[in-house]
């Protein structure tokens, strides 16, 4: 199942990964029913989760129900448990909509709900994030994970979700980081798909972030807290919702 994964993976252009991905989750949620783990974005439990990754595949981390990995489901936890995201009328920029949060927050009442992203069938608005078709000072709140380590000028991206975010307005950019690593490493002279897959992690990243990441954030003009929401969690719930132990939560505000 590992090496079949991971040849799915490579080999099928996400757009359509998406697509498939809605016709054969209800089999595979089916076939892993169990006790073992919960997805605590539907509450479903299972046996086992299923292993997930380009180069180096990580086991029992990918959702059967709603496809959510470690991150998505600590940002679900974390709005749920920390936040008014789901009671305060707000209007939220959801990039690159993931599917595990897609028509859940699409049928929430608090919510003026857009989404933008260049490829996404997801996607209201298709759009550059280095060059957004949006006013100045737009947004009560922008959700963009996992996006800006795919962006060559992510300066000028995190300058773009700036701008267009209220004073006063809220924002989680996550990112794969290595918290291991002082500052932040890219080489855009490496141009090999396989080559980039074994540096970056996947072949279509163009850095890894150190934790410098936070301070180029503040430098943009955004508050960051900092947030180790894993920190305060009893170790059998980590183990219990599958997340990544000491995953950072970056808030920032404007």
């Amino acid at each position: 199942m590992k090496k079949s994964f991971k040849f799915i993976l490579n080999l099928v252009p996400r757009p359509i990964l998406i697509r498939l991905s809605y016709l054969v989750r209800p089999i595979i949620a089916f076939a892993l029913k169990g006790n073992n783990f919960v997805d605590p974005i539907d509450g479903k439990s299972f046996k086992s989760f299923l292993p997930y990754g380009y180069e180096n595949q990580r086991e029992n981390v990918l959702s059967p129900s709603t496809l959510s990995l470690e991150r998505h489901r600590l940002l679900w936890l974390y709005l749920k448990q920390n936040t008014n995201f789901f009671t305060e009328n707000i209007k939220l920029l959801h990039f690159a909509p993931e599917q595990a949060f897609y028509k859940r927050f699409k049928k929430l009442k608090n919510i003026d709900y857009v989404t933008t992203d260049l490829n996404s069938p997801l996607a209201d608005v298709k759009a550059d994030i280095c060059n957004l078709p949006f006013n100045d000072n737009s947004f009560d709140v922008i959700l963009c994970n996992h996006v800006l380590e795919h962006i060559p000028d992510d300066t000028k991206a995190m300058q773009e979700l700036y701008r267009i975010l209220k004073p006063g307005g809220w924002g989680i950019l996550q990112i794969p980081q290595d918290l291991n690593r002082a500052t932040t490493f890219e080489d855009d002279t490496i141009t090999d798909k396989k080559e980039r897959a074994k540096i970056f992690g996947q072949y279509d990243h163009v850095r890894i972030y150190g934790i410098d990441y936070f301070e180029k954030l503040r430098s943009i003009g955004f508050t960051v807290d900092e947030i180790d929401f894993t920190a305060s969690m009893p170790v059998s719930e980590i183990k219990k919702y599958c997340l990544a132990k000491n995953e950072i939560i970056p808030l920032v505000r404007k």
